[in-house]
């Protein structure tokens, strides 16, 4: 295995096409190499960022998050697809945090207009805005990038290390690279005879990289095929290595316990107690808080619950109640976008029917099954951090700050996520293990946050009101007119990570409201952003989470008030606006025998919305049963445009489905005299196996281009769950969670 050092200086990134050798073309910083962050040792070859070999093997370096989502083993794909190399014959890593890692997809969801309406010059542009991620150190996984941001890079990788090698046996044999081929990790002579790749790589790595054309589709072996899940076998035994699991010499377990009322500080502490508790090491303080340092985690927990504290309080409303007042409070200031403003949303069309909702959903924990934890080992100039996180280099540059140190000095380690959803793109218990392993230096350090303080010091997905207006004429809708009040995922965010408020209208915070696929001849949409002091962050699938709810549950009441069948209505609208919309409408329609009559009993809601560069359409059916109502079957259609492996992407809209039903039936956060009032499962419910729909997933590819997988499930589940229940029971649904109203089967 290559050792993790400072810059290999001869071997970069160059654009999208990986090179070793020390050429590097262009002086301006966004397009300067980024150097290869792999310092081979005696015996191996790193032939790009993502390649290595030994004479023991194949090492493929795929530098994002596997937190579930399939990106280790489709990665992979893409590397081997080139590479000519099988998935069993290789191994994946993470990768260290570095700048040759950076994701190019992140830059492109920046541009203007609705995404749909992206040309393919609009698309080139985003590719070419994407280096800049370079520039920004933007190595992370997120807004379901991964697959977008590696498409072509990684073939590219796996292609010019294949031809280098190939010129390595050239050069041996005495024959051109043309004559030699390649297949399952060798190269092969006209003779038949085979050299391994493992057998080359030194000499390989001595060469001027051979750039090469990618391979058509049509001798694609790996792509577009589903693939066993490299992390199958590991998470099957046990044997994966979670940020929790992470074991190592000499290690000393810690708790924390911070103010409730988050950003309200602490006074004073009193720690005797726990300081007199058998097995109990340190007590430190964390600023905000105070954690304990013991002989295990369990004690830990206890003894710093053990500690009398005087805590400040919270910087926003402490009520529920009043924190909604004052988001409503934001309607009446002018709106920071109107991204949407199509003919005269001021006037009703002659004849024209009008009507008007308004809607509310809660603060919403990230929930991930494994708690926020991580490991910190300060020694003498260097501090190596064990975790689970969506953003190693900006982690890296705040555990650097925190520990005194320059960023080179500290060595990130990721290890698999336990769930991640936007929660682990943040840093906080990164930093606040490095606090913890600054008072016991040469000690590695494990900090686990109880589920209590996961759920209490979450940087939640924020509450959301929403004021809706519309009119139907001749059984269609005639205008749509929409003003969304919330806090502003993204400028807190960007203020934590890197210090910096963006400026000008906030796509995010309006994405699925604005952009919404349907072509409704006076269409308006406002985002008018709160400013609360209670932490957000990125929660999945983000603005389109609460967006899709408001703006399909109206859709669904407009039908009903132009007396057509909600998802005709639907068909209708995007035909005339997006082919790909409508396409996902009808493959749910013919999944689900759709006739827009449901039997006694049972009743079913469609919703569609368009996230991440995917449109996503979702029937959900409901039923009856024993005085309850369960969610029965579900239907899902996504177009993505090119797929990488199948089964994957049915997995991440199955995934991303079950989650926002488990939110729109049972989660919230609310507080109480500035607290969160949930603290765990039992007050924070999710679906059971047992509650969870049957579900069929059809995947289209008529898209030009390749959209995201791992978020775009999640907005049309609430929606088109509510509008189920409303087929059901004749209710409507304009308030989340869905429980306070209906008897769901838990």
């Amino acid at each position: 295995m290559a050792s993790i050092g400072k810059i290999a200086r001869r071997s970069f990134l160059i654009g999208s096409a990986a090179i070793a050798g020390g050429v590097a073309f262009g002086a301006y910083a966004v397009s300067r190499p980024a150097p290869n962050p792999l310092d081979p040792g005696k015996g191996e070859a790193a032939l790009n960022p993502f390649v290595l070999i030994d004479q023991k093997g194949i090492t493929l370096f795929a530098p994002r998050a596997e937190m579930g989502q399939g990106v280790k083993t489709s990665w992979a794909a893409l590397i081997a697809e080139e590479l000519d190399v099988e998935l069993d014959q290789v191994r994946v890593l993470h990768g260290p945090a570095a700048k040759a890692y950076y994701n190019s997809a992140f830059m492109a969801d920046a541009l203007p207009g609705k995404g749909y309406d992206t040309s393919n010059f609009k698309h080139s542009v985003g590719e070419a805005l994407g280096h800049l991620g370079k520039v920004l150190n933007l190595h992370g996984t997120g807004g379901s990038t991964s697959m977008k941001d590696g498409f072509k890079r990684m073939r590219h990788a796996g292609a010019t290390a294949r031809e280098t090698l190939k010129q390595a046996a050239a050069d041996r044999l005495g024959l051109s690279r043309g004559q030699l081929s390649t297949a399952k990790g060798a190269v092969i002579a006209p003779d038949g005879t085979l050299i391994p790749y493992t057998d080359l790589a030194m000499e390989a790595a001595k060469l001027v990289p051979v750039e090469a054309d990618l391979r058509p589709s049509n001798e694609w072996r790996l792509i577009g095929k589903s693939q066993p899940r490299l992390d199958m076998v590991e998470k099957s035994t046990g044997t994966a290595e979670f940020g929790i699991d992470v074991r190592l010499p000499g290690m000393k377990f810690a708790a924390l316990r911070m103010n409730p009322r988050q950003g309200g500080g602490m006074k004073r502490f009193d720690a005797a107690a726990a300081a007199a508790m058998p097995g109990v090491e340190k007590v430190i303080g964390m600023g905000a808080g105070v954690a304990v340092v013991a002989s295990n985690t369990w004690l830990a927990m206890q003894a710093v619950e053990a500690i009398e504290v005087d805590w400040g309080d919270a910087p926003y409303p402490p009520e529920t109640d009043q924190i909604f007042a004052r988001i409503a409070e934001a309607f009446d200031d002018a709106p920071n976008s109107v991204l949407r403003d199509d003919g005269d949303a001021d006037q009703l069309p002659v004849g024209a029917t009008e009507l008007t909702a308004d809607y509310q959903v809660p603060y919403l924990a990230h929930a991930t099954m494994e708690p926020m934890n991580a490991t910190a080992l300060l020694q003498v100039g260097k501090l190596t951090v064990w975790c689970g996180n969506q953003m190693p280099t900006f982690t890296r540059s705040k555990c650097a700050a925190e520990a005194g140190l320059d960023s080179e000095q500290v060595d990130i380690r990721t290890t698999y996520l336990g769930g991640g959803f936007g929660r682990r793109a943040e840093f906080d218990y990164a930093v606040f293990a490095t606090r913890a392993a600054k008072a016991l230096p040469g000690v590695p350090v494990q900090l686990t946050w109880s589920r209590e303080e996961d759920m209490r010091h979450d940087m939640y997905r924020p509450g959301a009101l929403a004021r809706m207006r519309g009119a139907v004429k001749d059984g269609s809708a005639v205008l749509m007119d929409g003003k969304v009040a919330a806090a502003s995922p993204t400028e807190q965010a960007m203020k934590r990570l890197a210090d910096f408020t963006p400026a000008g209208p906030d796509k995010v915070h309006v994405e699925g409201f604005f952009n919404s696929p349907y072509a409704i001849p006076n269409y308006r949409m406002a985002g008018h952003i709160s400013d609360l002091q209670i932490p957000v962050g990125f929660w999945r699938s983000v603005g389109n989470s609460f967006n899709a709810f408001f703006v399909e549950s109206f859709i669904d009441e407009m039908a009903h008030a132009a007396g057509t069948d909600p998802l005709e209505f639907r068909l209708d609208l995007a035909r005339r606006e997006w082919e790909p919309a409508a396409g996902v409408l009808e493959a749910v329609k013919e999944m689900s025998g759709w006739t827009g009559a449901t039997p006694d009993g049972a009743g079913r809601g469609v919703a569609l919305c368009y996230s991440f560069g995917t449109p996503v359409a979702e029937v959900i059916e409901v039923v009856e049963e024993n005085g309850s109502i369960r969610i029965a079957k579900a239907w899902i259609a996504c177009d993505m445009g090119q797929v990488i492996d199948p089964e994957i992407v049915k997995a991440q809209m199955f995934g991303g489905m079950a989650y926002g039903l488990s939110a729109a039936c049972f989660g919230e956060i609310t507080f109480a005299d500035g607290a969160a009032e949930q603290g765990n499962f039992p007050d924070y419910d999710a679906l059971r196996m047992r509650t969870m729909p049957k579900t069929e997933v059809h995947v289209l590819e008529t898209q030009a281009h390749m959209g995201g997988a791992g978020e775009p499930g999640t907005p049309p589940a609430a929606p088109a769950l509510a509008n189920a229940l409303f087929d059901l029971t004749g209710k409507r649904a304009r308030r989340l969670p869905l429980m306070h109203e209906f008897d769901l089967m838990v």
